[in-house]
């Protein structure tokens, strides 16, 4: 018998590699992209878009355009693939199959990718995105009943050290107008001056009491420039030119300031829509609030603000889902950032169902809170002589109602009780914080819907909505922070972030769309496995 060749006398063997190899046939793109690949889950949902709204963008005549739907897929899967830079979804289109594939060969450079995203899909991305809530609806993967609400802080793409303030900006205008003032004076004493000697005044007071303005000093300056003309001066000369020169642009300047502030407190140079606000990680940067509505992890609606508070935003951002979507949620639930008096009476308008909390209400499930009697929602009310009485047992009585407005223009009411006489008493440095008899403020509309959202909030249903809000919401953010990768914005100005946080909502549904289907073919491979083993069972059996 002959020996047997040891392994490592066999010589190794390799397939067949030949670069020059030519094909009969070209492969085509459609056999290289799987079955169950996620591009082709992009693909057919996007194709069942109407996007009127994004074709209505072009005009006629001219060079034939990129098709917009193939420009939409392709940018929302580069989302999907972690990948926000123009030039890189340009690269991808060159060199990825899948890109390829959903491109149909076509190869727009990241010049017209960028035009498209920050241009015409700015304009149509919220009919865009409703148009894919619609699909979702219809197929079942939401109902619109739940909507949990929530807003993260989203840093802008803006320098962190370079912001304007609000304050710093009043107080350099008013500095500059000062000094305005100053010259302007002297160059009517320089001119008051002449005018004695001369006589034939002809410059009106410049350094009076009147609103300064960059506009209006323009107009000074050149009224002095006439004055000059005719009778020139060297010393009224080099006052204008300090005006002209120094303080007139630091005014227009400043007055450029306040128009971009508007009712802002500050903002980024670099990114002038970009409000300070205090980020996740406990620093302050420029940056904008963006409040997102999710419903069995789906996106259902997006809304990108300037204000870093959410009390505000709830009513703005449910009037755009509703005109976005078409549709009103039935029932909303929200921490207690949204729990305000404005919120709870615009539900009730509305006739949506909310589970909103306050900012007391985990307080109140506290036994060291429940049983604080100097708390004023611990204050025995009597309701037969409108007063509250203190632990000592002394009155607050009504004094007086006060009215207040919010920043959406609800106007609210609360009404002032003060202790008649804390002189003397022993609880004084328990019950009251600084000197004077103390004094409540209490919100009787805002107590009652309180009353009520605590309810509701410690109903069975309730408890169930408030664990399922944590995993609801959170679980989206997480994912589009942490999985996608998308921690800072990549475009500057409030409409483009709009366009990029859509785009990006857009590319979270369809990948939860995509894990639905997979997990559903798993489901029915499992089934169909189980089937399989248990027949061969009863078969050995028989």
């Amino acid at each position: 018998m002959a020996r047997r060749k040891r392994r490592k006398d066999i010589a190794p063997v390799f397939k067949p590699y030949d670069q020059d190899q030519m094909l009969l046939l070209p492969p085509s793109l459609e056999e290289m992209i799987p079955s169950n690949h996620l591009v082709r889950t992009v693909n057919e949902l996007i194709s069942r878009l109407a996007i009127h709204s994004l074709v209505n963008t072009y005009k006629g005549g001219g060079t034939s355009s990129y098709h917009p739907m193939m420009m939409l897929k392709v940018i929302v899967y580069g989302y999907l693939c972690k990948i926000y830079s123009a030039r890189q979804i340009a690269k991808a289109l060159r060199e990825n199959v899948a890109f390829m594939w959903l491109s149909g060969g076509n190869r727009p450079d990241f010049r017209t990718i960028n035009n498209f995203r920050s241009g015409r899909m700015k304009e149509a991305i919220d009919s865009t995105f409703g148009e894919l809530v619609e699909i979702l609806l219809e197929s079942g993967f939401i109902s619109f009943e739940k909507y949990f609400l929530d807003g993260t802080k989203l840093e802008a793409d803006a320098n962190r050290h370079k912001v304007i303030w609000s304050k710093n900006t009043q107080r350099y205008k008013e500095k500059a107008k000062e000094k305005i003032r100053e010259h302007l004076r002297r160059i009517d004493e320089i001119n008051e001056r002449e005018n004695r000697e001369y006589g034939d005044r002809d410059l009106e007071e410049l350094g009076g009491s009147r609103e300064i303005t960059a506009e209006e000093i323009e107009r000074t300056v050149k009224r002095i420039d006439e004055r000059l003309a005719e009778k020139p001066n060297k010393e009224m000369e080099r006052e204008k030119r300090k005006v002209e020169g120094k303080y007139l642009p630091k005014l227009a300047k400043y007055e450029m300031q306040e128009k971009n502030l508007g009712c802002r407190k500050s903002y980024s140079p670099s990114d002038i829509d970009a409000t300070v606000m205090m980020m996740k990680d406990g620093k302050l940067a420029p940056g904008y609030n963006v409040q997102l509505g999710t419903e069995n992890q789906f996106v259902l609606g997006f809304s990108v603000h300037q204000q870093a508070g959410d009390s505000g935003l709830l009513i703005p951002h449910l009037e755009k889902v509703e005109q976005t979507a078409g549709r009103k949620p039935d029932v909303v639930i929200a921490d207690s950032a949204y729990g305000s008096e404005e919120n709870y009476c615009h539900l009730e308008k509305k006739n949506i169902d909310g589970y909103l909390k306050y900012n007391t209400f985990h307080k109140e499930q506290e036994r060291k809170y429940r049983e604080n009697r100097f708390s004023k929602d611990n204050l025995i009310y009597h309701l037969d002589s409108d007063c509250y009485e203190c632990p000592a047992g002394r009155k607050l009585v009504f004094k007086k109602t006060a009215k207040g407005k919010t920043d959406n223009g609800y106007e609210y009411v609360t009404k002032v009780y003060e202790c008649e006489d804390c002189a003397g008493c022993g609880f004084s440095e328990q019950c009251r914080k600084g000197k004077g008899n103390r004094s409540i403020s209490v919100n009787e509309t805002l107590n009652e819907y309180r009353y009520w959202a605590r309810q509701k909030l410690s109903s069975d249903v309730g408890i169930e909505l408030r664990k399922q809000r944590n995993i609801e919401i959170e679980s989206v953010f997480g994912d589009l922070k942490q999985n996608m990768s998308y921690r800072r914005a990549r475009l500057k100005g409030l409409e483009k972030i709009n366009c990029e946080i859509g785009l990006l909502s857009m590319a979270h549904n369809l990948k939860k769309v995509f894990a639905s289907i997979i997990k559903d073919t798993v489901e029915v491979s499992r089934v169909l496995i189980r089937g399989l083993l248990l027949n061969r069972v009863n078969v050995v059996s028989f």
